[in-house]
This record gives structure tokens, sequence and C-alpha cells, in this order.
């Protein structure tokens, strides 16, 4: 009874402790990048994020390509590498560092869609929603970490107080993509 009532006050404290950054929080329309073109209005002031493809410094300011991915309840980008919600451009004043806003790190971006720019993807030409960014939120890079219990009847003190043997996988980050050179 004890267990079950401690787990069952854990998960609530977990689950209250789920917020979106101070910097990322407001109202903001529901419009997806993949609909942009057909329901946004310049002026519509969005929350996207996704994964970067690739940073575009220049002497005015910074521009993010990204392939936007459905957000969490904290803002963050859904880690599942098979969904896109199409692809957006996000520029903002200022030099952001293409060492640091690597390909494949997470970004949130609050901004106003100030119009529409076609750029190619190979062969295909794509139009791609822009936004006058106000905030460029990177996200810290997660090592996923599994834990294990192996419940083995002829480990030593195995039972209800008994320790148990635990088995930890590590999945890493992905490295940083390598530069041509």
């Amino acid at each position: 009874m004890n267990r079950t009532l401690c787990l069952l006050i854990a998960t609530a404290a977990l689950t209250g402790c789920v917020t979106v950054p101070k910097p990322l929080q407001g109202q903001f329309a529901t419009i997806a990048p993949e609909t942009a073109s057909t329901q946004a209005r310049e002026g519509d002031l969005v929350r996207w994020g996704g994964r970067i493809v690739e940073v575009q410094p220049s002497a005015e300011q910074t521009c993010f390509e990204i392939v936007s991915r459905p957000l969490s309840d904290s803002a963050r980008p859904v880690a599942n590498a098979d969904i896109s919600a199409g692809r957006f451009l996000a520029c903002r004043a200022g030099f952001y560092d293409p060492a640091i806003f690597t390909a494949q790190r997470d970004l949130t971006v609050t901004g106003r869609i100030i119009g529409f720019e076609t750029r190619r993807i190979g062969e295909y030409d794509y139009r791609y929603p822009k936004l006058a960014a106000e905030v460029i939120y990177l996200w810290p890079q997660v090592n996923r970490t599994q834990v294990q219990y192996i419940h083995d009847p002829f480990w030593p003190g195995y039972g209800y107080w008994g320790p148990r043997p635990i088995l930890i996988h590590r999945t890493p980050a992905p490295p940083p993509p390598a530069s041509g050179g």
C-alpha cells in the first residue's frame, strides 16, 4: 500500500514539473509550418520547433533552416525522427555560432510570419514559411538512459527488500556532423 501511494505521489509531482520555459510562454496561432501557406497570414505569431538542418550567418542576421516537429507539453520538439510537420526558416538579428547551433540539435522558435521563400531541396522546389524570430531557444542535448531491473530468483538477497542487479543502457547523443574541408 505504501509503495503504491509513494509511486502515485511521485508521478503527480513529476507531471506537475512539465512547464514551458519562460522565454517560450505566451499565446500563439495554432498553425503548423506544413499548412502555413494556406492558413497563415503575415504577422501571425507562432511557436514552432524542430531539428536544425542548416545555420546561415550573415552580416546582419542568422537564419536557421529547421525540419519542424510537433512540440511536447514543455515546447520541446518531440524526439521521434519519423515525424515532420514541414520545414521553415527562422531569422534573427545577430550572430549565432554554427559550431554551437549545429545540425541535428533541437530548437524552438517564437516569431512572426513575414512571408515565404522558395528554396531547393535536392531537385524539389520547397516553399518555406519565414519567421522574424523573437526567441531562439536551443535545447540541451539529451543522453537517453534506460534502467532495467533483473529479477533473478538465484541472486542472493532476492526478495521484496533485497538488492537486485541493475543494468543501465545509455544511448549517447549523436555526434556532431563532420565538417567538409
